[in-house]
């Protein structure tokens, strides 16, 4: 549903978007599973970034407590757990900016769509090809290499004349 369905005439709320505003409260759930999935989906796709702050403020604030000092937790039945403290509030702070930010804008569902269609080209198309690349499944300059370059473009061409159509509609 959604996209595959509608196409550009997508609602930006599918909950709302066709009229179903009762029972408020299955709405309200809804939205907050979305949130909660949002929040786990941060910690997910952000990890490389919070990677290079931590080891960037290692190794800038070497003294530092909040940052170089690991408090060891012991669980009963587990194994003890190193907590630095840098961890959950970079990452709260972070996800708490992100949110106050995005909630702040009007046009959040623009930016969400072209976010995610720059979020899907690298992971969906780029990487794939590079790792047959780099495996040698995929050979260089043969005419299946083409054939991937020519489909890709094409798709890049045929969406870039969706969106060029769609601004001209809703003018």
């Amino acid at each position: 549903m959604g996209y595959a369905t509608f196409g550009n005439l997508a609602p930006g709320n599918l909950l709302t978007g066709f009229g179903f505003y009762n029972p408020y409260w299955l709405l309200d759930i809804a939205n907050a599973t979305i949130v909660i999935h949002l929040l786990g989906a941060y910690q997910v796709y952000y990890q490389p970034l919070f990677a290079f702050i931590e080891k960037s403020a290692s190794q800038k604030w070497l003294e530092s407590e909040l940052i170089a000092k690991d408090i060891m937790i012991r669980i009963p039945g587990f194994s003890p757990y190193n907590l630095n403290l840098l961890r959950p509030v970079q990452r709260i702070a972070f996800v708490l900016t992100i949110t106050i930010i995005c909630m702040l804008l009007p046009f959040l569902n623009d930016i969400v769509g072209l976010l995610g269609a720059l979020g899907f080209w690298p992971l969906a198309v780029y990487f794939p090809i590079g790792i047959l690349h780099l495996h040698s499944i995929l050979k260089s300059l043969t005419p299946y290499t083409f054939q991937l370059q020519f489909i890709t473009s094409k798709i890049e061409l045929k969406r870039n004349q969706n969106r060029t159509k769609h601004k001209q509609n809703q003018t």
